[in-house]
C-alpha cells in the first residue's frame, strides 16, 4: 500500500465515527441517499439489468476509443501528462494518473463523439454513461472486482435517472450535469467502499460545488459541451476522495436553507428506501452519431432515401416536425438558431444539419462532423432550405415515444414523407449484445486489430467474473501494440 493511502486510511478511521455521523445528520435527505448507496448489492440486479449494464460499458468504451485522436482530447491528454499524478488509475490508450484526472480524461473520451447512451425524463435529458469513467477509475484505485464496479455503476445510473425524473433543472437555467454531480459521487463512493457517513459527505460536497449553467448547450457551442460532464466526473471523484480523508460537506445539501431545493430544483421527494438498481433498463443507446432527440428523425430521413424517385441532388426543401423538447434543444427553439453551424459541437446539436447530412450522405457518423463536411456547399445550401416545427400531439407522446415526421420536397414538386416514433436502441427496442458489439467494432477498428477488439468485448461480457484491473490492462494496451497510423488528412476527415 502506498504511504499516502495508509495516511488516508488512518485519517478516515479517526474521523468516520465522529464527523457528521450524528443523530441530526442521520435525519437528512443526503443520509437517506447515502444509505441507499452503501446498501446496494450486486445480487439485487436482475439478469436484464446486468446485461444492459454490460452493453452500456461496451458502448461507452467504444465511443471513448473512437475519440482517441480527436484534437481536443489530444490536448487534454498532453495536459494530463504534464500535470502528472500517481499511477492509481489507467488512462484509456495507455499511461496512468490520479483517479480524478483519469476520471476527467476517460470521461472526456467517452463524451466527445456525442454517441453515448441517454435518459429521457419529461423535464430533463442526461447521459448516465457519463459516470463510467469516474466509477472505473475509483474501482481500479480500490482494487475492486467487476461485480463491485457494475454495482457502483448501477448506483450512479439510478441516482442520475431518478433525480432527472423528480428534480429537473434545465428550465431553471442549469445543466443536466448538476444531477450528475450527485450520481458520480454516489458511484465513486460505492466503488471506493466508503461508509455511509463518508458517502453522505461525498454527495454533499459534490452536490454543493457543481451546479453547472445551461449556457454550456445554448447559442454558439464550444468544446465545453463535451467537457462539462468530465468536469463533474473529476470533481465528484475528488469529493469522494476528500470524504474518504475525513472532509465533511453540508449535511442539508438538499433541504437546507439555500440548498438544492431552495435555490435550484424546488420541492421534490425520492424515497431511497424504495429504490432498486433497474434504471439502466429505462436508458437508451444512440443508433446514429447525433444528439439523442434526433434519432427517429434521422431514421425517417434514411427511409426517404430508399423511396422510389429519391435523388439527393434534386432535394429542394426539407420539412421536419418534432416534439417540443427536440425543437427547443436542437431545432432552433429556446436554445438558439440551428441552421448556421461551423463546428462539430454545433453540428451534432443541430437537427437541421443532422437530417440534411443524412439525406445527402445516407448516414450520420463521426465522418459527417469533419470540418470539410460541415463547410461543404451542398450541406449549407440544404440547411437554408430546412425547417423545423414543433407539434403538440408529438410533444404529448414524448418521452414514451420520440415522434418525428420528415417531408422532402424535390425540384419537380414531388413530396416524399414518412414518420418514425422510435429506433433501434430505444427502450421499446433495446440494443442487444450483437448490436453493441457491431457498433464497438465499427468505432474502434482504426485503433486495434480484431483480436484486441474481441479481447475487450469478452472482458466486458465476463466482467462480473473478473477484476476491474483485467479490463483496464487491456484498455492501457490500445495504441501501443496496434498504434493507428493516421495522417493529417485522415484526421481532418474524422475530427475537428
Amino acid at each position: 500500500m502506498h504511504a499516502y493511502k495508509r495516511t488516508l486510511a488512518v485519517v478516515a478511521m479517526k474521523n468516520d465515527t465522529t464527523v457528521n455521523d450524528t443523530a441530526e445528520a442521520r435525519k437528512t435527505e443526503v443520509w437517506d441517499l447515502a444509505r441507499f448507496v452503501t446498501g446496494a448489492e450486486f445480487d439485487s440486479l436482475s439478469a436484464q439489468a446486468l446485461e444492459q449494464l454490460k452493453i452500456r460499458v461496451l458502448d461507452t468504451l467504444g465511443v471513448a476509443i473512437g475519440a482517441l485522436d480527436a484534437e481536443p482530447l489530444e490536448a487534454i491528454r498532453a495536459l494530463t501528462d504534464r500535470l502528472g499524478g500517481n499511477n492509481d488509475a489507467t488512462l484509456i490508450g495507455g499511461g496512468t494518473s490520479a483517479p480524478d484526472r483519469a476520471a476527467f480524461y476517460n470521461t472526456a473520451l467517452s463524451r466527445y463523439l456525442d454517441f453515448m447512451d441517454s435518459y429521457l425524463a419529461p423535464g430533463e435529458t442526461n447521459h448516465p454513461s457519463d459516470n463510467m469513467g469516474a466509477v472505473m477509475a475509483a474501482a481500479e484505485r480500490s482494487g475492486a472486482c467487476g461485480r463491485d464496479f457494475l454495482t457502483a455503476l448501477a448506483v450512479a445510473y439510478q441516482v442520475h435517472t431518478r433525480l432527472a425524473d423528480e428534480a429537473p433543472v434545465r428550465s431553471k437555467g442549469f445543466d443536466h450535469t448538476t444531477q450528475g454531480a450527485y450520481a458520480v459521487a454516489a458511484g465513486v463512493a460505492k466503488a471506493l467502499g466508503l461508509t455511509t457517513a463518508q458517502t453522505a459527505n461525498a454527495l454533499a460536497i459534490a452536490g454543493t460545488a457543481n451546479n453547472a449553467l445551461r449556457v454550456t448547450r445554448t447559442g454558439s457551442l464550444s468544446h465545453w459541451k463535451g467537457l462539462a460532464a468530465p468536469q463533474v466526473g473529476k470533481e465528484g471523484t475528488h469529493a469522494a476522495l476528500l470524504a474518504e480523508a475525513g472532509i465533511t460537506g453540508p449535511a442539508e445539501v438538499f433541504e437546507g436553507n439555500k440548498g438544492f431545493k431552495d435555490a435550484i430544483a424546488g420541492e421534490f421527494h425520492i424515497d431511497w428506501d424504495d429504490e432498486n438498481l433497474e434504471s439502466v433498463l429505462r436508458t437508451i443507446v444512440k443508433k446514429h452519431n447525433a444528439e439523442i432527440h434526433s434519432q427517429s428523425a434521422i431514421d425517417a430521413a434514411l427511409d426517404i432515401r430508399e423511396m422510389d424517385g429519391f435523388d439527393p441532388a434534386s432535394v429542394r426543401r426539407i420539412e421536419i416536425t418534432t416534439f417540443q423538447v427536440a425543437y427547443d434543444i436542437i431545432g432552433g427553439g429556446e436554445e438558439g438558431q440551428k441552421t448556421y453551424v461551423t463546428t462539430k459541437e454545433e453540428a451534432d446539436h443541430s437537427l437541421p444539419y443532422m437530417v440534411a447530412v443524412a439525406i445527402l450522405d445516407g448516414e450520420v457518423t463521426p465522418d459527417q462532423y469533419a470540418p470539410a463536411r460541415i463547410k461543404s456547399d451542398d450541406v449549407r445550401e440544404l440547411l437554408d432550405c430546412t425547417t423545423v416545427t414543433p407539434d403538440d400531439g408529438f410533444s404529448a407522446r414524448f418521452p414514451a415515444e420520440m415522434p418525428a415526421r420528415v417531408v422532402v420536397v424535390l425540384d419537380d414538386g414531388t413530396e416524399l414523407a414518412t414518420s418514425r416514433s422510435a429506433y433501434k436502441g430505444f427502450h421499446t427496442d433495446p440494443l442487444d449484445w450483437e448490436g453493441a458489439r457491431a457498433k464497438f467494432d465499427r468505432l474502434t477498428s482504426r485503433f486495434m486489430d480484431p483480436d484486441k477488439q474481441t479481447a475487450i468485448a469478452d472482458a466486458v461480457a465476463a466482467l462480473d467474473q473478473h477484476q476491474v484491473a483485467d479490463l483496464t490492462r487491456l484498455l492501457a494496451s490500445i495504441g501501443t501494440a496496434h498504434t493507428p497510423q493516421i495522417d493529417a488528412q485522415e484526421k481532418e476527415e474524422h475530427h475537428v
